[in-house]
């Protein structure tokens, strides 16, 4: 915003408009001029409190104006903008500092001496415009200053928020620090929270169209207090209490994970970029430690998802536990692939026809034309791809002693991403 400069006072306004009027004190002054104090009291009540400080040498600007027409220095300016900053600093919000300084311009301008008698128009013309040039130079610049200021705020809280994030996900060992760390943002670690991940199907290159979206509907539902909402290597962070959110299911740790995923995910596939989106969600933990682990879960459900293939847009890092568990002895779990469904490679089309209809045969407990109707293929192609299996690996899908070794089996061939790619050495 550009800002005036400095003008020499006319000597014949000088002389018209000073006669028997000294200049002006600085608002609060005592003695003379002691209607000021009053001037600024007025308006800071008229605010609602805000603090006269704020109005600095502002009503001495005003005064100036209207006796002798001088425009503010770029020093004076300076100043208003500081305590635009100032405002913002102590929390004043941008309509109240603004509102002090209406109210002071108006309430000064009906108690001018030199104007109570004044009967030349033009003088008084004169003297309204150079005050209401002043008015508008101090509101413009003191705006500058708030704005100034509240970014600044704004960006020095994003990085302390991301600092906070980045520690809590991590488990930083400092528990008081981090407790100390949190209070600002009414976090408390004593309470039991959940984390969710939520990725982007490509990169955004702007995120604060999607943090703002989530915190918008995450606040309203959840409440401020206890949530964060955050950035972390390309992916949105939510740290929410698990008591606070809807259940999706009875029973088991999980009750509450999948409504806050699906809570996230509804909101987030609004926004025109970044879709489509993938939501996991850990389990609810308690403490700082639980936090930490919670994202673990959350981030390990994402590559899994991945390894998979999956398309699902909420993922529940409960319901993937047994990849946990097959993953963690990879060679032990490369060794069973190899042994049970090697074979199936033998088959007219490889083996992941023969897998896909295992897969989806387990997950519809074994019922023929469900599975039939998920592979949109007829039963008779399942029954004959069962016996394909059986045949070629020598265990039977329909026996129960058979049917745990290949259930494992086809969950490790998915989370090796076999035969796809060609097993680990």
């Amino acid at each position: 915003m550009n800002r005036v400069g400095v003008r020499d006072a006319d000597p014949a306004w000088e002389t018209t408009m000073t006669e028997s009027v000294r200049r002006p004190a600085p608002a609060g002054a005592r003695g003379d001029d002691a209607w000021l104090t009053d001037v600024a009291r007025a308006a800071s009540a008229d605010a609602g409190g805000v603090p006269v400080e704020l109005l600095g040498d502002y009503l001495r600007l005003l005064t100036d104006a209207a006796v002798t027409g001088r425009r503010p220095r770029r020093g004076e300016l300076d100043a208003v903008e500081a305590l635009g900053r100032r405002a913002a600093e102590q929390g004043v919000s941008a309509g109240r500092a603004v509102r002090l300084y209406l109210s002071a311009a108006r309430r000064l301008w009906r108690r001018l001496p030199h104007l109570a008698g004044a009967t030349d128009s033009e003088t008084v013309r004169a003297a309204a415009d150079a005050v209401f040039h002043v008015v508008d130079t101090a509101v413009a610049t003191l705006a500058e200053g708030y704005a100034a200021a509240r970014r600044d705020l704004v960006r020095r809280e994003e990085t302390l928020r991301r600092e906070l994030v980045d520690d809590l996900l991590r488990g930083d060992s400092d528990l008081g620090g981090l407790v100390e760390r949190a209070e600002p943002f009414g976090l408390d670690l004593a309470r039991v929270h959940q984390v969710a991940l939520a990725a982007p199907g490509h990169r955004l290159p702007d995120t604060e169209a999607a943090i703002s979206a989530l915190e918008r509907v995450i606040f309203d539902r959840l409440g401020d207090r206890d949530v964060l909402v955050a950035t972390k290597e390309g992916l949105l962070v939510v740290i929410a209490p698990a008591d606070t959110v809807t259940p999706d299911r009875g029973g088991g740790d999980g009750g509450s994970v999948a409504g806050l995923g699906r809570l996230m995910h509804g909101e987030l596939d609004r926004l025109v970029r970044g879709r489509p989106w993938q939501v996991a969600v850990g389990r609810p933990h308690p403490g700082l430690y639980g936090i930490a682990r919670s994202y673990e879960e959350a981030r390990e459900a994402l590559t899994t998802a991945r390894r998979l293939h999956a398309d699902t847009s909420v993922i529940d890092a409960h319901d993937l536990l047994i990849y946990r568990v097959l993953l963690r002895d990879q060679a032990a779990m490369v060794d069973l692939v190899r042994a049970v469904l090697t074979p199936l490679s033998q088959a007219r089309g490889g083996a992941e026809p023969l897998l896909d209809t295992l897969n989806e045969y387990f997950a519809c407990r074994e019922v023929a034309t469900e599975a039939a109707r998920r592979l949109h293929v007829s039963v008779r192609t399942v029954t004959y791809r069962l016996d394909r299996v059986r045949a070629l690996s020598g265990y039977d899908p329909a026996d129960p002693r058979d049917r745990f070794t290949l259930h494992a089996a086809v969950l490790g061939a998915r989370a090796l991403d076999w035969p796809r790619r060609p097993l680990p050495a």
